[in-house]
């Protein structure tokens, strides 16, 4: 069971370091608020993280 939390960790871990990579601050300010709205289940919460990653995606690249 440790080896699957540690593998879990990880790969968070490496998800969210390439979303402020590409992103910056910006996507991961997006991706907590979509979290903590998914833990809480708070739709306002989700709907807000989810519509700034979803700004985030659409924006042209530079």
């Amino acid at each position: 069971m440790p080896v699957l939390t540690l593998l879990s960790a990880v790969c968070v871990v490496t998800f969210e370091q390439l979303v402020q990579w590409q992103y910056g601050p910006a996507g991961i300010a997006g991706l907590l608020l979509l979290t903590i709205g998914a833990r809480t289940k708070s739709p306002t919460c989700s709907s807000v993280g989810a519509v700034l990653l979803a700004l985030m995606l659409a924006r042209p690249a530079l």
